[in-house]
């Protein structure tokens, strides 16, 4: 190429980057005015009529933008079921239940798990009064449900039922430990571990799915329940339900990623999951990279019709919707008004944890599993003193990992090599009184998890590959002094959301480096207005719009149904069973 060609190459690339930049800011202008201008055009509005007139243009045209006018409450949720969804009864089914009872002694100890899914949908079944089905795994979960199996929930203000269904150890072995975590967990997240798929555990997985849709059904107190099904444990339950249950309105959230349709194809038992989760009515994932992934999925193996512009799929006689949800939190989280200011917090994160005053605390906080890249943020620390060996005894990193499926291999290997590895910095860096890492494989309530975000200078949440990540919404809903930074991976669903936090490759251990350096002396006014822009996200974007963002599209296809009828659409086929002879079935 001549020199002439390489200046006009030259000269027309920083042309183009000078028209990019410029639409960049033009572009962030516009979203910021009408962040702004969001809560002025609620603010206006009186309080009850305008909202339902913004709810019935939402279910009308299906609008985000009309949706991100309603100001998303439990009592916008309750308005949505009793006007849109009239007498709907709301049925949740989760692996995880959300409160745990344990014999500790003679005495009954209630938990709540910290958990990202019980989290984002305990305060839905709450304002919905509904019904939540989950495993009962506590050691004196027996002793507390009556003869139906069921406790109400919470304890302090009881709002709706805890259905508990009983596994048996091999049961909980095939089905959740086997094929959901050593078959689905690696083969759905990007994070190099080979996926372990036996025999023996799918036939488990099919028979706990088959117990769960029993439960189902026999917890039914009519033809026409709304059943959220939630997460890679049950791909096989909505078409189970659908059987059963034909008028039911099914919607299942996968919280995970779903892999591109190459990586999807080593599962032996591909087209099953595919014709189990097309019993939906509804299939949720938290971006649309992924439910364009599972529409790739079922082009490739299942003979069905696909409508791409409407995101739906005719598959069986039937057509299921494939959306994007974000999920998010409860905004403003109920915990915060109880804790005490940031800098109390941080005496007591400090004393509990034996960090030395003055020193700028890294936190990372989750379950200690392969795909959040606990390693990968060590190496960065280790970069960071290696280059900038001037913050050796000027900070540390607070590691909270809760242990995970401990029996499996894989997480006692990780575990191992945390530990290894944390050593090992606080060999080579530590001195008397300082360890740059410091390890904490326990469990800690939400309580104390919320103190040590409150306590952080910066929250490093790097996942390999995640579906979204709620760490990094909690810190910066903890954050309302608008302090702390924020370092998040590239690869977790949040980073569509939080594009003010630091985001990096987690793969990079350089990267990250840089990006915990310019955190740790990131300006106080920059920290707050990175951090204001992100809470006015979380705010916007919280769990209550989630679920009736799900709940108003529920309504849509009810409304649908409810005008097939009336044009004199076919009954039902004559081989369903009625309600009460299946619960009869599903009893014996």
């Amino acid at each position: 190429m001549t020199g002439d060609n390489l200046g006009f190459f030259s000269s027309t690339s920083a042309l183009w980057a000078l028209v990019m930049t410029s639409l960049v800011f033009s572009i962030a202008a516009v979203l910021a005015s009408v962040r702004r201008n969001r809560r002025r055009v609620v603010e206006k509005l009186p309080p009850a009529e305008p909202e339902r007139r913004l709810l019935r243009e939402f279910e009308k045209n299906g609008n985000s933008a009309s949706a991100a006018l309603v100001k998303w409450t439990p009592a916008t949720v309750r308005r949505i079921l009793a006007e849109e969804l009239p007498d709907a009864q709301v049925i949740v089914v989760s692996n995880r239940e959300p409160y745990i009872h344990d014999l500790k002694g003679d005495k009954v100890e209630l938990v709540v798990p910290a958990s990202g899914l019980v989290s984002a949908l305990e305060p839905i079944t709450r304002a919905c009064a509904g019904t939540w089905i989950a495993y009962g795994g506590g050691t004196a979960d027996r002793l507390m449900v009556d003869q139906n199996d069921r406790v109400m929930v919470p304890p302090d203000d009881p709002s709706y039922t805890l259905r508990r269904v009983w596994l048996t150890e091999e049961e909980h072995q095939g089905y959740y430990l086997g094929f959901a975590n050593e078959g689905l967990w690696p083969l759905c997240h990007i994070a190099f571990t080979r996926p372990v798929f036996r025999e023996s555990d799918w036939q488990t997985y099919e028979a706990v799915n088959r117990k769960f849709a029993d439960t189902v059904v026999s917890e039914a107190r009519n033809e026409r329940p709304i059943v959220l099904v939630q997460d890679y444990h049950f791909a096989l339950l909505p078409r189970m339900i659908r059987e059963r249950l034909p008028q039911a309105i099914v919607i299942t959230f996968w919280h995970i990623p779903w892999p591109n349709s190459e990586v999807f194809s080593i599962c032996p038992w591909r087209e099953k999951i595919l014709d189990g989760l097309l019993g939906s009515s509804i299939i949720g994932f938290h971006t649309q990279f992924h439910c364009n992934n599972f529409i790739e999925s079922v082009d490739r193996f299942l003979e069905s019709r696909i409508e791409r512009e409407d995101a739906a799929i005719s598959y069986g006689g039937q057509t299921s919707l494939v959306h994007a949800y974000p999920i998010s939190i409860e905004w403003p989280p109920a915990l915060l008004g109880s804790l005490p200011p940031t800098d109390q917090c941080r005496a007591v994160v400090f004393a509990r944890y034996g960090i030395a005053e003055g020193v700028k605390l890294c936190v990372g906080v989750e379950r200690l599993d392969y795909t959040k890249g606990i390693l990968d943020r060590f190496h960065a620390l280790d970069h960071l003193f290696a280059t900038h060996p001037e913050w050796i005894g000027r900070v540390t990193f607070l590691q909270v990992a809760a242990p995970s499926r401990g029996t499996l291999t894989s997480y006692r290997q990780l575990h191992e090599e945390c530990q290894r590895l944390a050593e090992d910095l606080n060999q080579r860096y530590g001195r008397d009184g300082y360890k740059p890492v410091v390890m904490v494989a326990e469990h800690h309530t939400q309580r104390q998890v919320y103190e040590i975000y409150r306590a952080a200078d910066l929250c490093m949440v790097t996942s390999l590959h995640d579906g979204m990540n709620l760490v990094a919404k909690e810190f910066v809903a903890s954050r309302d002094d608008e302090q702390g930074v924020l370092v998040l991976s590239a690869f977790a669903g949040a980073a569509r959301e939080l594009l003010e936090a630091l985001i990096v490759n987690p793969y990079d251990a350089a990267m990250m480096a840089e990006a915990m350096l310019q955190g740790l002396m990131m300006a106080p006014e920059e920290q707050c207005s990175r951090m204001r822009r992100m809470r006015e996200i979380v705010a916007d974007n919280n769990v209550y719009r989630w679920a009736g963002s799900m709940l108003m599209d529920a309504a849509r296809l009810r409304k649908r149904d409810e005008l097939d009828l009336e044009r004199g659409a076919p009954p039902p086929p004559s081989n369903v069973v009625p309600l009460a002879e299946r619960r009869y079935m599903a009893v014996r």
